[in-house]
């Protein structure tokens, strides 16, 4: 009897020790069983085509355009002519031609010096009084010069068709100068608006609508005229 005790012992004392030994190789002595089963699923995660790949920067081809913008030269002078029509009043309208000379003091800020002249046409009172002709001087000229100050309110674009870009403004003139009518001198002062247009770099296309006014005593009392010109003109950047 105590022999088959003996053995029951014994065998239930080496079955113990071989379970702890079991418990306590994968810490000390290799790897934990569940290490190699996450390694066997990464393996088939990668041989897996259904898998989902990073996604991949794109280079788009972008054809860039090539715009050439007018450049006006540095020192900012412009001198060109202009030819237009001109009504003085009670002589009614001729055509009017002169010179002009703009300095660009700033972007937005400019200097205009004009010179031109006119032929003064038959009065009211000379059509209404036939042989009578009044002195007006030499050739019925009258010719003007003066300085404004301009500014330019709307910069911008033309566009002709879909390629072509002009610089562009419109501006306000105002300034003052002299009218010489019938011998003489009279204090002018004028007021008006343009559009320039800068076509290529050293060009530049003026329209411009101007109002003279000075007081005459032609027909024996003086009062304020208004003299209306329109013109169209070039000028050279330089």
């Amino acid at each position: 009897m105590e022999s088959r005790t003996r053995v029951l012992l014994l065998s239930l004392a080496l079955s113990v020790s071989l379970s702890g030994c079991s418990a306590l190789r994968w810490p000390w002595f290799g790897k934990h069983p569940s290490a190699d089963q996450s390694a066997d699923a990464a393996a088939k995660a990668d041989e897996d085509p259904n898998a989902i790949e990073p996604p991949r920067v794109i280079d788009p081809d972008v054809e860039r355009r090539k715009i050439k913008v007018p450049k006006i030269k540095a020192k900012n002078v412009e001198i060109g002519g202009y030819y237009g029509l001109m009504s003085v009043q009670d002589f009614g309208t001729n055509p009017v031609y002169g010179l002009r000379a703009d300095y660009h003091i700033t972007e937005d800020f400019f200097a205009e010096a004009t010179y031109g002249q006119t032929r003064l046409g038959q009065s009211s009172f000379e059509e209404l009084n036939p042989g009578v002709s009044l002195n007006l001087g030499s050739g019925r000229r009258l010719t003007y010069y003066g300085i404004s100050l301009g500014y330019n309110f709307l910069p911008g674009e033309a566009f002709i068709g879909r390629s072509l870009a002009m610089n562009s403004a419109f501006y306000l003139l105002g300034g003052f100068g002299a009218t010489r009518i019938a011998d003489e001198q009279r204090l002018t002062l004028n007021v008006g608006a343009g559009y320039r247009v800068v076509p290529i770099d050293w060009l530049a296309i003026n329209i411009e609508f101007q109002n003279r006014l000075f007081e005459s005593d032609i027909f024996g009392s003086n009062k304020l005229t208004n003299n209306m010109q329109a013109t169209i003109g070039a000028a050279v950047f330089f």
